[in-house]
């Protein structure tokens, strides 16, 4: 290995040091939740109060709310490509919102508020299951099974798929349906990122082994 690599490899394992301590994490994680900031003052303020929009505002002030009281990592993942899928996916939603478009509804209002009320009952459960263990980039905090993390090992992302399926349902285009597919796309990368990060501790081997099921029951 050269200077220059043992260099590069000393100043990356110092930043991410830098990055557990208490203050820095805090510092980072409100940095993290300004664009969610904005887009739940945009969908609010400029595409008016329906269910699902009421809806994706809640999630929005949860994931806000645990993320700038969230526990500092033990270890974050050094990978690059990982700090970098995670952060295309995380604010895949801020960097479309200008693009989205009307669409046209596939399914009466029935069945997208239906499954808006759906994800708002499942995102609540899982933000408060998850707690202050809240992070977008790999990270190991406080390993948590219970509640809805004990039917599946991600339901965040399970309820974001289903907010996804409403959204297509309710402003089909083609354009729409390509943003939503896409924005799914990265999560299920991310999970396997993240899964392949967490696994190297043993104690979340054991939780895989116990709950089988990435994001939906018997199915996936």
């Amino acid at each position: 290995m050269t200077t220059a690599s043992v260099t590069a490899q000393g100043a990356a394992l110092s930043g991410l040091r830098a990055i557990t301590s208490p203050r820095m994490d805090r510092v980072v994680a409100t940095v993290a939740s300004l664009p969610f900031v904005y887009m739940l003052y945009h969908r609010l303020a400029y595409e008016g109060f329906d269910l699902p929009r009421i809806a994706l505002a809640v999630n929005y002030a949860l994931l806000i709310g645990t993320m700038v009281v969230r526990r500092p990592p033990v270890r974050v993942t050094p990978k690059p490509l990982y700090w970098a899928t995670a952060f295309v996916a995380t604010y895949w939603g801020f960097f479309t919102i200008f693009v989205t478009e009307r669409g046209v509804p596939l399914a009466p209002v029935s069945v997208t508020h239906t499954l808006a009320a759906v994800s708002l009952v499942l995102a609540v459960f899982a933000r408060v299951s998850l707690g202050r263990n809240i992070g977008f980039v790999p990270a190991q905090r406080e390993l948590v099974t219970s509640g809805a993390y004990g039917f599946v090992r991600h339901p965040i992302y399970a309820n974001l798929f289903l907010s996804l399926t409403g959204f297509v349902l309710r402003a089909y285009s083609p354009q729409n349906l390509a943003i939503a597919l896409i924005g799914a796309s990265l999560f299920v990368v991310k999970t396997l990122m993240e899964e392949d990060f967490l696994s190297e501790d043993p104690s979340y081997v054991r939780y895989m082994r116990r709950v089988r099921w990435r994001w939906i029951p018997g199915v996936a």
